[in-house]
């Protein structure tokens, strides 16, 4: 059901620090910040041959990566994403073998502009996934 891994999403503390780590220090391609205010993000994708990284930084009052950030305050590994064929078959199939879909349940429009969804850490050995339609 899964393909291939779409990217890796790091919260940070600071993001222009963070996108100028990778640009220098790593000699990666690093995209300019992205506001998504639905899902309380500022992100920026790093390109690398064969996958992304996103870097996630809060963005307004409430944002789940605060509250991550909080817990870890020099930021991490936020969450891991995967794409799929058809996200709605695949929630179906998922919900059916007893993990669970984070928020309503339906999908959001991520930051690729494609359906996301998120299934929740303790169904996946604590690790938050992120599925995306392609």
């Amino acid at each position: 059901m899964i393909g291939r891994l779409n990217h890796v999403a790091i919260a940070v503390p600071d993001l222009d620090a963070a996108s100028a780590q990778y640009r220098t220090m790593l000699g990666a391609n690093v995209g300019a910040p992205q506001d998504e205010p639905d899902h309380g993000v500022t992100v920026v994708f790093i390109e690398l041959p064969n996958t992304k990284i996103e870097l996630l930084f809060p963005l307004g009052e409430g944002s789940p990566i605060q509250g991550f950030l909080d817990k870890n305050p020099s930021g991490g590994i936020h969450h891991i994403c995967y794409e799929v064929e058809d996200i709605l078959s695949a929630r179906d199939h998922l919900q059916s073998e007893g993990a669970r879909v984070l928020g309503s349940g339906e999908p959001k429009i991520g930051a690729h502009g494609k359906p996301v969804l998120f299934l929740h850490p303790k169904d996946f050995q604590g690790t938050l996934v992120e599925l995306e339609q392609v």
